[in-house]
């Protein structure tokens, strides 16, 4: 079953980094969150960390992470349809040391 995603979630996909990390500062600044959640699974864990470490190092200071979540889901495969394992991570910015 598919849970409804949060407002205060980015998920990574395809995009470029710079993509994530503008949608990120979007919900601290204008949307006025104090927690961001970045999830990502597969080949774009890599992507989910440069995003955090781009807007955590680079940009806004403030934010600190939280909580990192790792785990694996099973998914079908197109091409055998069997099911395989992913690897998935969520990755927890809050905003001004909030912890």
């Amino acid at each position: 079953m598919v849970e409804p995603q949060s407002v205060n979630v980015v998920l990574i996909g395809r995009k470029p980094v710079t993509n994530y990390v503008m949608a990120v500062l979007k919900l601290f600044q204008s949307d006025g969150v104090d927690e961001v959640i970045v999830r990502a699974r597969g080949r774009n864990i890599c992507k989910a960390v440069d995003t955090v470490e781009h807007v955590k190092n680079l940009i806004l200071k403030d934010v600190q992470i939280k909580d990192i979540r790792i785990g694996s889901e099973e998914l079908p495969d197109e091409q055998t349809g069997r099911k395989r394992r992913v690897s998935t991570i969520e990755i927890v910015l809050v905003r001004g040391g909030k912890q």
